[in-house]
């Protein structure tokens, strides 16, 4: 601990209130990537009111801040490696930090996405172009992602059951991300084959992804039976469950729509409607489980927030589950034509709004301050 404040003082005193960008440099992680999954939902949830020329042009905005912070984050990370590639190597075999590996590819993706929903009126058809080549980037990502960090899970590092949170779900997760921008992609796309392919990979991503996230949840619920919640600095994993179901339901139900044209261009009209049916039932009966994760998730939060809440950067965790929630919600309300659930969509984006606000906020007050600029695997006896 004494570490810690020793590198938040440096970094205050340096060159005022930011340190001096070497420090900055130094300390960066990548769970700032997080920063741009809870930023990009929220663009591509506004996105879904292209009825309302304000919400669109917001989440349009946000889109664009979105790139920037991105490209920031990675060129800042990539300086990181260059300058100080021992202590950047040191995240391989921290048990929580390398987990956010798995936001790179997922932050990406809400990018892949806002080409789609804002790109056409600012670029036309090269939206469309850039947007399929930085998906098939991010699914490469999302698969390597997936594979190494477990794997060096298995050999590098030390887990415990009564220490593990929803974070083990980050680099699973990045899959059935990468399905879902496949899924957006489908209809943008003209060459049939190429459909065929984007659809045949997205239903790859996601079966990479999904299964084995749901397993994680099995384990994670056995471990707060046994071992109660974990420490209030990760409250906000508790939300994290909510993002492999929202996202597998959000996939399905853009399989549902998109994927039976796909098939029935490519001949396959035998499997169309049976694929298109199944896909749309079974993202339901994902969003009805991911009710029981929802409600789960506010009773913990309140119950954390009843006990004292700290700030970290880890607060980004509230914003994308929810998101894709949300999307989801709003998909599956168009599918089925229900009212009550596009409506429930709604007031999920509106707390999305304000979630964002109070954690934007507080992450500037943070970076000001210096408080979230101090990389824990710098001192192996912290944690995040």
């Amino acid at each position: 601990m004494t570490t810690i404040i020793q590198d938040r003082s440096r970094l205050r005193t340096r060159r005022g209130t930011f340190g001096s960008m070497r420090e900055i440099i130094r300390h960066f992680t990548l769970n700032w990537f997080a920063v741009t999954m809870g930023t990009g939902i929220l663009a591509v949830s506004l996105g879904q009111f292209s009825q309302m020329p304000i919400l669109f042009t917001i989440g349009a905005a946000l889109w664009c801040l979105n790139i920037l912070l991105f490209c920031a984050f990675a060129c800042t990370y990539t300086a990181r490696w260059i300058l100080y590639p021992e202590e950047a190597g040191r995240v391989f075999g921290h048990p929580i930090l390398s987990m956010f590996f798995g936001c790179i590819p997922m932050g990406l993706a809400t990018i892949v996405n806002g080409f789609l929903l804002f790109g056409a009126p600012m670029l036309g058809e090269m939206s469309v172009e850039i947007a399929f080549v930085l998906w098939w980037i991010d699914a490469v990502l999302a698969i390597v992602i997936g594979l190494a960090i477990p794997f060096m899970m298995f050999t590098r590092q030390d887990h415990a059951i009564d220490q593990m949170s929803a974070v083990w779900l980050l680099p699973i997760v990045a899959g059935e991300v990468a399905a879902v921008s496949g899924g957006l992609l489908l209809p943008q796309v003209a060459d049939p084959t190429t459909q065929l392919n984007v659809l045949i990979a997205s239903f790859v991503l996601w079966a990479f992804s999904v299964p084995l996230a749901l397993g994680i949840l099995v384990i994670l619920f056995l471990r707060m039976i046994v071992h109660n919640l974990p420490h209030a600095g990760m409250a906000a994993t508790s939300w994290l469950a909510l993002g492999p179901i929202g996202t597998g339901a959000l996939g399905l139900a853009l399989f549902a729509t998109n994927g039976g044209p796909v098939l029935t261009e490519n001949g396959l009209d035998s499997l169309s409607s049976a694929m298109s049916g199944a896909s749309a039932l079974a993202a339901l009966l994902l969003w009805g489980y991911g009710l029981w994760w929802l409600v789960t998730a506010i009773v913990i939060t309140l119950r954390y927030v009843r006990d004292g809440l700290p700030f970290n950067i880890g607060w980004w965790g509230y914003t994308f589950p929810l998101g894709v929630y949300a999307v989801a919600t709003h998909r599956l309300g168009s599918i089925f034509h229900v009212a009550f659930i596009d409506a429930f969509g709604d007031v999920l984006v509106a707390a999305l709004v304000v979630i964002w606000i109070v954690v934007a906020s507080r992450t500037v007050v943070g970076v000001l301050n210096a408080s979230l600029l101090v990389d824990p695997s710098l001192d192996r006896r912290t944690s995040v």
